[in-house]
């Protein structure tokens, strides 16, 4: 017997020697012991986005957008590996102690695999970007490496939020995304069909707000698209959702019904407060016994699986020994190095010890925790800002001066001072030091998760890509000084700086506990940047789509080369790389790439694809393979990338994937094929047109 069907044979065995009272009991997220069998107590809710999170100490990795960045599924499944380790040291030493709240079991609600289709949504630093083969193969990385291949489950990751759910966060739990069957099939489900099929998901979540019409923790159409990708892991509603059947959705009238509606869709377990009223629902006929007996058995089979009830499980003997250890903060620092993206420099970077005798570190990220960790975080013991970093890596023979210049996202930086009270000190430092490296962005108290009780973030959505008023005005006094600048850039999303005259510009998003040593290690050269943007940078929302909109007409690389500041797929590097001599035979499209310059670097080779004759293709070429290579200065090398059979077909109004016509546009290159990028980088990608039969 397979060692899936033998979880399942184990849970029908288990649930059926349950009172129908215990069973219920079961379907909770905060599951009760049943001593007389043996069960011990379980809560389902687990955070894993970039570390374990809200559970003590633990490695925080770039937040998960920096991951995106990184292209680079193979480190990003190495983290995921070392994320469950510590996930399943933590619940080893708090279980056998007592401590069985939430946050400490195996069960990890993560990734968040939603489409970033819109840069004002909060919650986008928890996804993959905009593109959904980009999702979909580092989903497939981080689940693979959350669950192992062996004979039990490290831990069992989770696909969220299913689906079609991107913001706003304000009006998520009473809104309707609406969505056409073409971007239905073409956008939203790929990633989520992928982790299904492919990475054998454990868990899936609803989302909050509903899909054409549906509740999405109860949506026919939703939970029809698992049964035909063979789910057989466990359905979760994200928290509280289920409340918002009668309190924000008017679905139903109560709660018995909202209970009723997810039980019976195949919503197996409930965070919120809905399911303990199961059993009400069960004596009023709203509900069967099998309905109950089958959720359970889901989520039993989900603990087998996991080797929860075996003694001997191997994974027993990780402990606080196997928690933030040397290696996982020395991974954590490569993943940190991987994923900050240049998108400018004059020339300035890397930075040259011998020509500085001083350097203004300025800005309000500049010494802030927060912008290391992002949102969904743990507790690091070895946190390095962005100025211990710089501090350390310059040394004692070049004096580091540190001004704040201004609060984050208020007017002044003391409540009872005028406003811009930081910005003479930042000026009078920018004016001794040889050049200034200010500090930016945001943090998940201004982007992130909308507050309520499942939430322990204040932040919702952006209503702007520029940066605060108040580091508008310090960036400008700054530059005015006429000295040279290097503006570092934390946020998880999209930020306009339309100024023009930074010397050079980093994106390093939420870079994680060894986001101030990898800065400083790019920063002085000893580290090549190599990241791209997953999403678009936009010029100003104006040009957008309304936020409300899920159409993707207007938005994404894939659909617009309109109001483009920065393409998807670009970041420069140290050094000049391009591709020449695209081919493709036998599945496999070959290109060579070469390294101009005089410096040693990562980049990231990628290529897209176009259906030139179809009506029924994407208005731009989408990406369909990728490949992070090492490039020694003037090195050339071939490059074989395969291409997934699924890249040759397209999607029809109606949603049906269909083969494609056959003839197809390959392009490949160290950015995208947007224009932008070829006068970003001065290289256009190489393209060959092909033939291909499906």
């Amino acid at each position: 017997m397979k060692k899936q069907d033998l979880a399942y044979k184990k849970a029908k065995e288990l649930v059926a020697s349950m009172t129908l009272e215990e069973a219920a009991s079961q379907l909770f997220y905060k599951s009760p012991a049943i001593e007389r069998l043996g069960i011990p107590a379980y809560n389902w809710w687990n955070e894993a986005l970039h570390g374990v999170a809200r559970a003590g100490t633990a490695t925080i990795f770039p937040q998960a957008i920096g991951m995106a960045a990184s292209f680079d599924d193979a480190l990003l499944k190495t983290e995921a590996k070392a994320i469950a380790v510590e996930a399943r040291a933590k619940y080893n030493e708090q279980s056998k102690r007592g401590d069985r709240d939430l946050y400490k079991g195996v069960t990890m609600w993560s990734p968040n695999i939603n489409l970033f289709r819109d840069p004002r949504w909060g919650r986008g630093q928890e996804t993959y970007g905009e593109d959904p083969y980009l999702t979909a193969r580092m989903g497939c990385a981080f689940v693979n490496g959350l669950q192992g291949d062996g004979e039990y489950e490290i831990t069992a990751a989770c696909a969220k939020h299913f689906a079609v759910h991107s913001g706003p966060e304000a009006i998520r739990h009473s809104f309707d995304a609406q969505c056409s069957p073409k971007d239905m099939e073409e956008t939203y489900l790929p990633a989520f069909e992928a982790l299904v099929s492919e990475a054998k998901v454990e868990g899936v979540m609803g989302a909050y707000n509903r899909v054409n019409g549906e509740g999405a923790c109860a949506s026919s159409f939703l939970m029809g698209k698992l049964k035909e990708w063979g789910f057989d892991g466990y359905f979760v509603s994200d928290a509280w959702a289920i409340r918002d059947f009668y309190e924000g959705h008017k679905l139903v009238p109560g709660v018995l019904e909202a209970a009723a509606l997810a039980l019976k869709a195949g919503c197996d377990c409930n965070c919120g407060n809905t399911y303990p009223h199961l059993m009400e629902a069960y004596e009023k006929g709203l509900i069967s016994e099998e309905d109950i007996r089958t959720a359970c058995e889901h989520l039993f089979r989900t603990r087998f699986r996991l080797g929860l009830f075996d003694e001997n499980n191997g994974f027993n003997h990780f402990g606080i020994k196997d928690i933030a250890t040397e290696e996982h903060a020395a991974l954590a620092l490569k993943c940190a190095e991987k994923s900050m993206v240049l998108l400018k420099n004059d020339g300035i970077l890397p930075l040259k010890k011998e020509k500085l005798q001083s350097i203004a570190v300025i800005g309000p990220n500049a010494t802030s925790i927060d912008a290391l960790r992002g949102n969904y975080y743990g507790t690091s013991c070895r946190n390095v800002t962005f100025l211990d970093g710089i501090r350390k890596e310059a040394g004692n023979d070049i004096r580091v001066y540190y001004s704040e210049g201004s609060a984050l996202s208020r007017s002044r930086v003391e409540y009872l001072a005028e406003d811009d009270d930081r910005i003479a000190e930042a000026k009078a430092m920018a004016e001794i030091s040889d050049v200034s490296i200010l500090c930016l962005g945001l943090d998940a108290n201004i982007e992130g998760e909308e507050g309520d009780e499942g939430n322990a973030f204040v932040g919702g959505d952006k209503t702007t890509l520029e940066i605060p008023e108040g580091q508008k005005k310090l960036l400008n006094a700054v530059l005015e000084i006429g000295k040279p600048v290097i503006v570092v850039m934390a946020a998880g999303s999209s930020m306009n700086i339309s100024d023009d005259r930074p010397n050079a510009l980093l994106q390093v998003w939420y870079p994680g506990e060894a986001g101030g040593t990898a800065l400083a290690n790019i920063l002085f050269g000893k580290v090549s940047p190599s990241a791209k943007l997953p999403v678009t940078f936009y010029e100003n929302t104006e040009k957008l789509p309304e936020f409300t909109d899920y159409s993707m007409s207007g938005r994404t690389y894939r659909y617009t080369q309109d109001n483009i500041l920065y393409p998807f797929g670009y970041g420069l590097t140290y050094s000049d790389t391009c591709v020449s001599g695209l081919s493709y035979r036998d599945g496999k499209a070959i290109v060579t790439a070469v390294n101009l310059g005089k410096t040693d670097t990562e980049d990231v080779v990628q290529l897209y694809i176009r259906d030139t004759v179809s009506g029924d293709e994407v208005p731009f070429s989408r990406l369909c393979a990728f490949q992070r290579i090492a490039l020694k200065a003037g090195e050339t090398r071939e490059v074989e990338l395969a291409v997934d059979p699924k890249a040759f077909t397209v999607v029809t109004e109606e949603g049906k994937r269909i083969a494609g016509s056959g003839s197809y546009l390959l392009q490949a290159g160290f950015a995208s094929p947007d224009p932008k990028s070829a006068l970003l980088t001065g290289h256009a990608c190489a393209q060959v047109q092909i033939q291909v039969s499906c």
